[in-house]
């Protein structure tokens, strides 16, 4: 999904996922993401009144808001993902915007706030909600989903339906 630029003149290629540490700046951008998403998904979970370390998917060992983890997984590749291809596709994100040290792929002040810039843009993009057809930001997405979570808690929601990419 790389382009030829960002291959063949930014030299940037993804072999596979590597979480800690990142050992390359594909693998980087997708860690730094993937935080940012987990940030608006555990307040979207906390604004429902659910505690989002008490999860089905995920375990909550060692702390880890696994309820936010698992709701996270529908918005990983419509969010996270399409961003990070988005920004070094387009070149908001190149090459020096990352920093190689003792083995791992660090992104930079500039890296990150270009990152920060191409994730705000994508989370304030409207669709319509297969749900309900209503225009709504990824954002407020988040949000509905949870909501749904607790919906099926409280059984006033016979099941939880994701919403589609593709």
């Amino acid at each position: 999904m790389l382009s030829d630029t960002v291959r063949l003149t930014e030299g940037i290629t993804f072999a596979g996922r590597t979480r800690r540490p990142a050992l390359d700046p594909v693998n980087a951008a997708l860690n730094y993401c993937y935080g940012l998403l987990l940030a608006d998904v555990i307040r979207a979970v906390v604004a429902c009144g659910l505690d989002p370390h008490a999860g089905f998917l995920h375990s909550s060992d060692r702390n880890k808001p696994a309820l936010a983890l698992d709701l996270c997984e529908e918005f990983r590749a419509p969010i996270a993902d399409a961003v990070v291809i988005a920004a070094l596709n387009n070149g908001e994100l190149k090459a020096n915007s990352f920093s190689g040290i003792t083995g791992s792929t660090r992104l930079l002040d500039k890296g990150r706030a270009a990152l920060i810039a191409a994730y705000e843009r994508r989370v304030t993009t409207q669709f319509r909600h297969p749900l309900f057809g209503y225009r709504v930001t990824w954002r407020r997405a988040m949000e509905i989903q949870a909501r749904l979570v607790l919906g099926v808690l409280d059984g006033t929601q016979a099941d939880y339906k994701g919403i589609p990419t593709r």
